[in-house]
């Protein structure tokens, strides 16, 4: 039987649920799996679904996309701060509308990103065939110091 390589989202998975302060009891309950399978996903002998990982994900309060990462199911992006989220989501010092409003601030940042790139690339769709760029001196107003 082939050996599945899950070692590292069971460890992933138990290291956010001993975060958030919950036993493996607590955690099952909460994302509507049983106690028995909870444990074996942590130890490293089932492959959940991506199903279960969102309920887990739901239950930790934490991106499912960063679960599905672990699991192997989508790959990290660039950029994406999966990392950043992660150390919000885990972080004692702030309680869980404090983690909620800096990720929201987070996710405004990179959508506002995404749409002034998009702009730059429709921009240079639109630059002449010799190659020249029309520019603007004010490209960087708007943007925070």
């Amino acid at each position: 039987m082939a050996s599945l390589n899950v070692g590292p989202l069971g460890e992933y998975i138990r290291e956010q649920r001993r975060n958030a302060q919950y036993s493996l009891r607590q955690l099952a309950e909460a994302a509507g799996v049983s106690n028995p399978y909870l444990s074996q996903i942590e130890r490293g002998l089932r492959k959940p679904s991506a199903e279960i990982l969102q309920q887990i994900a739901k239950a930790l309060r934490i991106s499912a996309e960063t679960l599905y990462v672990q699991a192997g199911i989508l790959e990290e992006r660039r950029g994406e701060g999966l990392e950043l989220r992660a150390s919000i989501l885990a972080d004692p010092l702030i309680n869980e509308r404090q983690k909620q409003a800096l990720l929201a601030v987070y996710d405004a940042f990179l959508k506002e990103n995404a749409a002034a790139a998009d702009q730059v690339t429709a921009a240079d769709g639109a630059e002449d065939p010799a190659g020249g760029v029309g520019g603007s001196t004010d490209e960087h107003r708007g943007e925070a110091p």
